[in-house]
């Protein structure tokens, strides 16, 4: 096992015995499995695309499977066995069509003829042989970019699949996850083959933000500002947590008039501001913070829990008797539902006690995604000029368990009064209840969504920019990101795609950069590790 994908890895370095997150090393070693696997398909998927061959299933296949691969996705070894061998026999598949078409078949890397050992138990022994992540290259700096466009790859994948769930997608971002898994095998690189790959990654990646994007708001409608309770009413409960909108909604309907409230923990937050969501009436508050306290609030919530994406650690043996996945997530012993049929956690609902009181613990507000920030840009633009608004902070991404976090909660305590906060992503639940006051009847603090929301905040920007005719670099604005996984890499791929600048990234740098490539990314674009709030607070405002 050797992991080093998310910003929590052990010391610092890697994970090499079990993961931080509680993923162990059988799980570690067959997800380095299934990508390989992918890698070896990809270089045929690649040459059938040159003869105009497209496999739409299999490219829905290919997203699902490398997102199954992200951290805090799934933990079940099980699961990934018809995955690795799907992607075997799509390659032969593949290989056969290529053929008849006249396309080169005769690739030399053994990923193109890897063949998969029966159990479980050879399965790992394979991927540890394997040794992936640090057999990607010689080359430290060649290797820590190919990571780099890997974590970016399963970002990409995340919010495709998203996107695709809800009938969008594009062939174009398919395409390049296969361009770029094949990538991975390429040997000889260099650092100058390297990094417009991974830009390219953030080109695609935004791509596939603008595509949930659509398919989110075309679904549910643009996100309205909208109160959140954040208390609870006597009534059965389900709290459902993760990202995906499409699973709340199926949820919210087979709930309907049968006497449960449903209510969102985590990144399910923001779903409060759809109106297609926001019109049921069971859809009541939202519950606890984010998964770094999954083990403090869990137990407490008197009903089950649904799991639809990634966003917390593996659950602990005293609850998961209650917890219940969908998708792609999975632990073994917990209940699998592979057909959205939500019966048994609605069953489960009805034998808890679910809450037995009323109690006000005040509300949030959420629903400030583009279109109603900039439906009131005019204020905003007056409010600059004015000088009634000195700077604008993005503070959000990943949240963690990790110390050092505090910072971003510090930060935004210390924000003059004449500033604004926007955030998004689970990061913003270390100060999302905060009372910040407002500017002109604006609030100083604004919600603006999920962490795919990102692709919300930079048409803010751009907006921004363009009203004031100058690059969004000009903008007296500043990004503060927090990170915790690969989805963050993805989004910090785009920005900086988008030649966004001065970044300050935390609370910790991503143990997979090099020292070289971390010196092109502050020679390139200033990005830059927190410092303390106050200082940095003082370097951004002078």
């Amino acid at each position: 096992m050797y992991c080093n994908q998310c910003e929590q890895t052990a010391k610092g370095i890697a994970c090499t015995t079990i993961g931080v997150c509680g993923k162990n090393e059988e799980v570690a070693d067959i997800e380095d499995l299934l990508i390989y696997a992918l890698c070896g398909m990809s270089l045929f998927a690649n040459e059938a695309r040159q003869k105009g061959i497209v496999d739409e299933d299999m490219d829905r296949f290919t997203m699902e499977a490398v997102f199954s691969t992200l951290t805090n996705v799934d933990f079940d070894p099980e699961r990934f066995v018809p995955m690795i061998n799907k992607a075997v026999e799509l390659r032969e598949d593949l290989k056969a069509k290529v053929a008849a078409a006249g396309g080169k078949t005769d690739f030399d890397h053994p990923a193109a003829t890897f063949t998969p050992a029966s159990s479980v138990e050879e399965l790992a022994k394979q991927g540890a042989e394997l040794n992936f992540i640090q057999g990607l290259d010689k080359d430290e700096n060649v290797r820590s970019l190919k990571q780099t466009l890997l974590y970016g790859l399963k970002g990409i994948a995340a919010y495709g699949d998203h996107a695709a769930i809800l009938g969008q997608s594009d062939p174009v971002v398919a395409g390049f996850i296969y361009e770029a898994l094949a990538a991975l095998l390429a040997e000889g690189l260099t650092v100058e083959d390297c990094i417009p790959v991974a830009m390219k990654a953030g080109e695609i990646n935004l791509k596939a933000m603008e595509l949930l994007d659509a398919a989110n708001t075309g679904t549910y409608g643009h996100p309205v500002p909208t109160s959140v309770p954040l208390g609870h009413r006597k009534n059965k409960c389900i709290l459902i947590t993760g990202h995906d909108l499409h699973d709340l909604e199926l949820l919210l309907k087979q709930t309907e008039g049968k006497g449960i409230d449903v209510y969102t923990h985590g990144e399910m937050l923001p779903c409060h501001g759809y109106p297609e969501l926001k019109k049921y009436d069971h859809f009541y508050g939202h519950y606890g913070t984010a998964w770094q306290n999954q083990h403090k609030e869990f137990p407490n919530f008197p009903g089950p829990v649904l799991f639809t994406t990634n966003c917390i650690q593996k659950p602990r043996e005293d609850y998961k008797d209650r917890i219940f996945t969908t998708g792609l997530v999975g632990w073994p012993g917990v209940t699998h539902i592979a057909d959205k049929d939500f019966s048994p956690v609605i069953d489960k609902a009805l034998a808890m006690e679910g809450w037995q009181d009323d109690v006000d613990k005040g509300s949030v507000m959420v629903g400030f995604a583009r279109n109603a920030v900039l439906g009131v840009a005019d204020k905003v633009i007056e409010a600059v000029k004015n000088k009634d608004i000195r700077h604008f902070f993005l503070v959000g991404g990943c949240d963690g368990a990790k110390p050092g976090r505090d910072y971003f909660t510090k930060f935004v305590e210390q924000v003059p009064s004449d500033c604004m906060v926007l955030t998004l992503a689970c990061g913003k639940f270390r100060f999302f209840d905060k009372d910040l006051g407002d500017i002109g009847g604006i609030p100083r603090l604004l919600d603006v969504g999920q962490c795919n929301d990102a692709y919300s905040a930079i048409q803010i920007a751009v907006a921004l920019a363009n009203a004031f005719d100058c690059d969004v670099n000009d903008l007296p604005l500043s990004m503060i990101i927090s990170w915790y996984e690969q989805k963050a890499v993805a989004i910090l791929l785009t920005l900086l795609y988008l030649g966004i600048k001065d970044i300050r990234l935390g609370p910790s740098l991503p143990a997979f950069i090099s020292p070289a490539v971390l010196q092109f990314l502050v020679d390139t674009f200033a990005i830059k590790p927190v410092d303390t709030p106050e200082n940095d607070l003082k370097a951004i405002l002078g």
